[in-house]
């Protein structure tokens, strides 16, 4: 096993890191909405390899502009590689910049690649008596492997010294040439013998001990691959010639080994860039001049990639107390009550907020300060602690209190838990999880490590360093207060401090200070009702759909062996291939990253509208799907005291400001097939009462014709036309009465599909005709509606410029791959771009209805009435039977007057004993 000598000479495939970075995630973008994931992705890279091999000598060596000699050998190489996409060009001046502020030497030839400069740095470099470490993830400078020379690849970890090339590519290093000149090579467009692999390269090689070898025995070798190899004998030369790296690149004086030193990091300079970057960690450790933080040290990144450390000292947690005595708790029940503000954490003893018993509080008021009070720690020697409902009773007022503002991360949890205790907020709260949200959706996690790190540079104590991990981790009453007080006071001090940095950042934005202060924190109260609202379920109809499924998925099973001439695992994505490509013969639409056959669920549709077995196994998924998550598992979460299955409802997960649920997710039950609207009957209503359902009535595409202001979608809904038959209508050619019930369903996908931004290759699969006439439906469309085709242009063309689109409301949406090369990262961009601002006005709308109906409800004469569920453009509720009439036209109302567009909100509303009755 090769092992690598101290301190050796370290050479950076610079490019090959770019690349990897570029196309790894996370694909970061600052605020700008600059994309900053491949500078990110190198330094990363860097600081880590810096880490662990301490070099002195040292050079990040890139690939230079313009052509290189090869080009002149062969006009043709490379021809095949795209142009560098914009969105990575923009990231190679900043990534420089960083690179020579951390004080590595950076070299760029022109003439020549990267490779060559590193073979030629590598050969004086054993000539000086020193061990060269190149790091890279390129195969083709394996040959330049020997004794004084190795590979690392950061990405997989590995050494490759002379033993490894034999046993990574079957031969030695001084034949990775001959390999690579027989394979060729696509993405460098270097010819070789079409249709050698690796496997024939080597055992041409290991036969005849060269290419040379290989081209004198050419008329021996037998077959359609002997026929290739006589054909492809004349630009053999070439290829090798291609491969060879060069060995003698003219250097500046300045670029020999002895030269290439590691200097002092430029901190002021590094500030600088990582302050425009916003990479807020690293900034963090210049900032504070850290010895330890220097080069020869890679702390954590800001973000889960490769590199993760010792936490930075950003945060003192010796300023942190632990309160188990009366008098100490009521001198700070003092301060608490003579400050503006303070941060509230509660540590529990589970995840689910309809069980979870508190054990403990942590408060903050000063940032760097906190305390935490144990109320339930039961280990065995645990101190005694302070009465629970001694403590709640004495933080119950400044709970309550105007003059009080309460901060958490993720409060609506915290008062979940509290109000298991009869504990109540109101007066001024703030939450840090949805101020990240508000400020930039897409931006980062929500989570307060993942905040902590990005924001403040601190690195958080993880749960599993005070409670274990697996089977043996412990609750938090029975971690030992000297692990548990730091751990839970860090939280409140955290969460006190990323409100001080989040506010100022929204303040900046008067628009996203508004989607945060009117629409999302008022909304914590209102989803923590909703949510211990909870909703009746009726196990026994579920347990019998359970029962039926499982018979329809047993004779689905059947049938599939049927179809398939033997018995296989449906749910194995690798013995469906081998069925479906192999045994069958079906097409092959698309590939897995590994190249294997795809059998993804977009794939299995395609090949459904031809062949009954993939049609066979989309039911069968779907059908399982519904019976594990829903059927199953909805009586084993109807909750033993309420009697009612509790939902959680998250505001901070989708980029759009949608609400998404778990435990259970009530946003993907289908409503289109029959067993998912039975899934919706046993969604029921208790004895004296109806469910009673509101939903908005195509919103979307009222809100389309409000921001296109199209005057013929403005007309159809001002006059209260079938929007789906006026557009039917239009495009057709014929007169509103005469839509056929298929021109009207033609019409509804034409709608839908292009909010969403479907091509005509889309629609035309939707509606099952051709490309041709789809894009004539759509040609048609947008004469008969051209404020929609302007709206979405204006909106592409707005994006590419800003980066981001908006609500209605001012919500930003960004679009990180608006400018990507990539065609495809661009074009679902450009999809969304158009899609975001109506999918995020919608759920801007909803939420400001939910926030009317909750006034209205907490009116007292509206006590027996509750709201149990907001799913996709509805809100759900529970009402007694003698108010049902006058709850639907309320209801109706307030929802209406959620927003004022320039057409009609319309919301429909019933009643049942069931919710799908209700619909």
């Amino acid at each position: 096993m090769t092992t690598v000598p101290q301190q050796p000479f370290v050479l950076v495939d610079g490019s090959s890191y770019l690349y990897r970075a570029y196309h790894s995630p996370p694909h970061l973008t600052n605020s700008k909405g600059e994309a900053t994931g491949a500078v990110y992705g190198v330094i990363n890279m860097l600081r880590s390899l810096i880490r662990q091999y301490q070099p002195t000598h040292m050079a990040v060596v890139f690939d230079a502009k313009g052509p290189t000699f090869r080009d002149e050998l062969y006009a043709d190489y490379k021809a095949q590689r795209p142009p560098m996409p914009d969105d990575l060009r923009s990231q190679i001046a900043p990534l420089y910049q960083v690179i020579e502020a951390m004080g590595l030497p950076l070299i760029a030839v022109t003439g020549v690649e990267a490779d060559d400069v590193i073979g030629t740095l590598a050969v004086q470099a054993k000539s000086a008596g020193l061990h060269t470490l190149v790091s890279t993830g390129d195969k083709d400078l394996a040959q330049l492997v020997n004794e004084d020379v190795t590979l690392i690849n950061t990405m997989t970890d590995t050494i490759t010294g002379p033993p490894e090339v034999v046993e990574k590519f079957g031969v030695g290093p001084e034949l990775i040439i001959d390999y690579l000149a027989l394979m060729g090579d696509q993405v460098d467009n270097i010819p070789g013998v079409p249709g050698c692999g690796p496997k024939t390269a080597v055992k041409w090689l290991n036969l005849h001990g060269s290419m040379q070898g290989v081209i004198d025995n050419a008329d021996s070798v037998k077959g359609k691959i002997g026929e290739k190899l006589r054909a492809a004998v004349p630009h053999l030369p070439l290829s090798y010639e291609l491969a060879t790296i060069k060995l003698d690149v003219a250097l500046d004086a300045e670029h020999t080994p002895e030269q290439l030193t590691v200097a002092a990091p430029n901190n002021s300079k590094l500030a600088e860039l990582y302050g425009e970057l916003e990479f807020r960690r690293w900034l963090k450790e210049v900032l504070t001049d850290d010895t330890e933080t220097s080069n020869d040290v890679a702390p954590a990144s800001d973000t889960d990639t490769e590199q993760q450390s010792e936490p930075a000292a950003t945060i003192d947690t010796s300023n942190y107390r632990c309160i188990t005595d009366a008098e100490e708790w009521q001198a700070y029940l003092k301060e608490l009550q003579q400050s503006d503000a303070f941060a509230i954490d509660t540590e529990t003893t589970a995840l689910d907020y309809m069980v979870a018993e508190l054990v403990g509080i942590s408060l903050a008021i000063k940032p760097g300060e906190a305390v935490y009070v144990p109320l339930m720690h039961d280990y065995m020697g645990a101190p005694e602690q302070l009465d629970r409902s001694q403590v709640l009773a004495d933080l119950q007022p400044l709970l309550l209190s105007e003059a009080h503002t309460k901060i958490g991360q993720n409060l609506k949890y915290d008062m979940n838990v509290l109000a298991r205790y009869d504990v109540k907020f109101a007066g001024p709260l703030q939450d840090t999880m949805l101020q990240s949200y508000a400020y930039s959706s897409v931006g980062s996690r929500h989570d307060m490590d993942s905040l902590a790190l990005k924001y403040l540079g601190h690195s958080t104590i993880s749960f599993e360093d005070v409670a274990g991990k697996g089977a043996k981790q412990l609750t938090f009453n029975q971690i030992e207060l000297a692990q548990a007080a730091p751990y839970a006071a860090e939280d409140a001090d955290v969460t006190l401090q990323l409100h001080h940095h989040l506010s100022g950042q929204l303040a900046q934005v008067p628009s996203l200070q508004s989607v945060y202060q009117d629409i999302e924190l008022p909304l914590v109260p209102v989803l923590s009702s909703i949510e211990r609202n909870g909703v009746v379920i009726d196990d026994m109809l579920l347990s019998q759909q359970s029962t039926e499924l499982a018979m329809r998925l047993e004779e689905l099973k059947s049938e599939a062996y049927q179809l398939a001439g033997s018995e296989f695992n449906l749910s194995s994505p690798k013995q469906l291939q081998a069925i479906l490509f192999e045994q069958m013969n079906l097409p092959i639409l698309k590939k897995t990253p590994k190249g294997a056959p795809s059998t993804a669920e977009e794939v299995l549709q395609e090949l459904a509208l031809d062949y009954p077995l993939p049609k066979l196994i989309l039911e069968h998924r779907s059908l399982s799907k519904l019976k594990s998550t829903y059927t199953d598992k909805l009586p084993r979460m109807i909750n033993a005291t309420t009697g009612r299955v509790h939902t959680s409802y998250h505001q901070a997960v989708t980029a759009t400001g949608r609400l998404s649920s778990s435990d259970p997710n009530l946003q993907n039950i289908p409503i289109r097939t029959a067993e998912g609207q039975r899934v919706r009957q046993a969604f029921v209503a208790p004895a004296g009462f109806k469910i009673v359902a509101a939903d908005y009535s195509q919103i979307e595409l009222r809100i389309m014709a409000h921001l296109s202001a199209d005057k013929g979608l403005l007309h159809a809904f001002a006059n209260g036309l079938d929007v789906h038959k006026a557009t039917a209508a239009e495009v057709f050619g014929v007169e509103l009465e005469a839509v056929s019930a298929d021109q009207r369903r033609s019409a509804k996908a034409i709608n839908f599909g292009l909010i969403y931004g479907m091509s005509a290759f889309g629609l035309s699969k939707q509606l099952g005709i051709g490309r041709q006439q789809a894009q004539q439906y759509m040609d048609t469309y947008f004469e008969r509606y051209p404020g929609v085709l302007e709206y979405m242009e204006g909106t592409r063309q707005q994006a590419t410029e800003d980066g981001y689109v908006e609500t209605l409301f001012g919500r930003r949406l960004h679009l990180p791959d608006i400018k990507a090369r990539n065609a495809a990262r661009k074009k679902a961009a450009e999809r969304a771009a158009i899609n975001a601002p109506m999918q995020g006005t919608a759920a801007d709308i909803i939420k400001l209805a939910m926030l009317k109906v909750a006034d209205w409800l907490a009116q007292p004469e509206q006590h027996d009435i509750k709201m149990i569920m907001q799913v996709h453009d509805e809100l759900v509720f529970e009402v007694p039977e003698g108010k049902v009439e006058q709850v639907k036209a309320k209801l109706c109302a307030l929802m209406e007057a959620a927003a004022d567009l320039d057409v009609p909100l319309l919301v429909e509303a019933g009643e049942g004993d069931n919710w799908q009755q209700a619909h």
